[in-house]
C-alpha cells in the first residue's frame, strides 16, 4: 500500500498552494496531490474570461510550470478521484480501487457544477464552465458553428460567459430565476448596472423566469428551454451557471460535521482527526460576515486557508484571519469587490454608473464592510483597509467621489 506524510485531495488553486507552501515553510516529509482531472494545476477563473475568449493559451494558465511539482517532490496522482476516506486507519479508497494511506490529509477538492433537475438536462449541448475540458467542449462547439446559445444563471460565471459568447458573434439569452442578477452578493445598484450593460451589448436578459424543462430529441441534442410560462427559447446550446454543490461526500460519509460543505474550525481543521479542508469545500464562520458560517468561493480564500494549514502542519499554527476579496471581468469592465456585505443596512454610491466608474459601499450600523468597485482601483486599494480598521465613515463624505477613500481614515 502507498501513502504520503501529506495527501492533498484537489488540485485546484488551493490543492496547489497547500502543496507550494508546505515546501516554501520547509516541510521535508512526503507529500501527494490527488486531482480528478488530467492536468496539473491551472488557474480557473481565467475559463470563463481569458481562455474562453481565445484570449489565453491553456499553457499560460498553469499555476507553477508542469515540471515543478516533481521538482519539489510533490507526487502528482492526476485523473484520479477518492472514493472513501476512513479516518481511523488513515487510508483513502481511490477510483481504481487502490488504497493510499496519509499522515494529514488536506481535502481541497473544491466543487462540481450544479446540474438542473428539469426534463432534458442531460440532453447533448448543455455545458457547465468548470473545467478545461468543459470550456473545450463547448468552443468546439462554437467553433462547428453553434451561435444561439442560451445562459441559465445569472451569477458571475453566467454573465462572464454571456460578455465573451457576444464578443464571439453569438446571439445570447441569459435567465435568472431570481428578480436581479447577482442577488446573492451584490446589491441591487450593482445588479442593475450590469442587467444594462449586458443588455447594451445585445444580451436578450431576462430575471424571474423559471425554467421548466430543455427540450429535443431523446438521447440527442438540446433544441430549445421551456420557460414555466410555456414559452420556448431555441437554443443550439445551453450553459447552466447555478452555483457549484461542495464536493466534500466522502468526508461526509466518514463522518465529518458539515451541511453546506465541510465544516472546519478557525485553523482550518475538520471535525476529523488529523484532515483539514480549505477552499471552496469549506464552511467556516467568517469574520468578515459577522461570524455567519459560510463558503467562500474564491482564488483569495483558497490560496489564504491553504497557506494557513501549510504553516500548521510546519509547525506555525495561526487562526485563518484573511480579508476576502474578488474580482469579474465583463466586457471593459474591472469590478473588484472587498470584503463580504452580509448584513447591510446601508448603501453608498461614489461616482456615477453613467460614466461606468462608480463604487457601491456597503455598511452595516453605520461601519464600512463591503465595497463593489467598477473601474475604480483607487476605491478598491483605499477601502480596503478601512473596512480592515473598522472605519464608521461619514457618509456624505463617503458619498463624494472627489474625497479620497483614505482621506476618511481616523487620525
Amino acid at each position: 500500500m502507498s501513502g504520503a506524510d501529506v495527501v492533498i485531495v484537489g488540485a485546484g488553486h488551493a490543492g496547489a498552494q497547500a502543496a507550494i507552501a508546505l515546501r516554501q515553510n520547509g516541510f521535508a516529509g512526503t507529500v501527494a496531490m490527488i486531482g480528478r482531472e488530467p492536468e496539473p494545476p491551472y488557474e480557473r477563473p481565467p475559463l470563463s474570461k481569458e481562455y474562453f475568449a481565445r484570449e489565453k493559451t491553456f499553457e499560460r494558465l498553469y499555476i507553477r510550470p508542469p515540471q515543478f511539482w516533481g521538482e519539489k517532490d510533490i507526487d502528482l496522482k492526476l485523473s484520479t478521484e477518492v472514493g472513501a476516506v476512513d479516518p481511523a486507519a488513515k487510508v483513502l479508497t481511490l477510483s481504481d480501487g487502490t488504497r493510499f494511506t496519509y499522515g494529514t490529509l488536506i481535502w481541497a477538492a473544491g466543487g462540481d457544477p450544479r446540474r438542473l433537475t428539469c426534463k432534458g438536462a442531460e440532453l447533448a449541448g448543455v455545458h457547465a464552465v468548470r473545467t478545461r475540458a468543459d470550456c473545450d467542449r463547448l468552443m468546439a462547439e462554437i467553433d462547428g458553428g453553434v451561435k444561439n446559445i442560451v445562459v441559465i444563471g445569472g451569477g458571475y460565471i453566467g454573465l462572464e460567459a454571456a460578455a465573451v459568447l457576444t464578443k464571439l458573434g453569438c446571439t445570447v439569452t441569459l435567465l435568472e430565476a431570481l428578480p436581479r442578477v447577482l442577488a446573492r452578493v451584490a446589491g441591487p445598484e450593482l445588479s442593475a448596472f450590469y442587467e444594462a450593460e449586458h443588455r447594451a451589448h445585445g444580451v436578450d436578459l431576462r430575471t424571474g423566469v423559471s425554467v421548466e424543462s430543455l427540450e429535443g430529441a431523446e438521447g440527442g441534442r438540446v433544441t430549445g428551454v421551456k420557460l414555466a410560462d410555456g414559452t420556448v427559447i431555441p437554443a443550439d446550446a445551453v450553459i447552466v451557471g447555478i452555483g457549484i454543490v461542495a464536493a466534500v461526500g466522502p468526508l461526509i460519509a466518514a463522518g465529518a460535521a458539515g451541511a453546506n460543505g465541510v465544516d472546519i474550525d478557525e485553523y482550518c481543521r475538520t471535525s476529523l482527526p488529523d484532515i483539514y479542508a480549505v477552499g471552496d469545500c469549506a464552511a467556516f464562520a467568517c469574520d468578515y460576515a459577522g461570524g455567519a458560517v459560510l463558503r467562500v468561493e474564491s482564488v483569495q480564500n483558497a490560496n489564504d486557508q491553504a497557506t494557513c494549514v501549510a504553516k500548521a502542519i510546519c509547525g506555525d499554527e495561526h487562526p485563518y484571519h484573511a480579508f476576502p476579496w474578488f474580482w469579474s471581468n465583463q466586457y471593459d469592465l474591472k469590478l473588484q469587490t472587498a470584503g463580504i456585505n452580509a448584513g447591510y443596512d446601508q448603501v453608498v454610491t461614489r461616482g456615477s454608473p453613467a460614466d461606468r466608474s462608480f463604487s457601491v459601499v456597503y455598511l452595516k450600523g453605520g461601519k464600512l464592510i463591503a465595497l463593489d468597485c467598477v473601474n475604480m482601483v483607487k476605491d478598491y486599494v483605499q477601502g480596503r483597509k478601512l473596512i480592515e480598521a473598522g472605519v464608521s465613515p461619514d457618509a456624505e463624505l463617503l458619498a463624494d467621489a472627489s474625497v479620497p477613500l483614505k482621506e476618511l481614515m481616523p487620525a
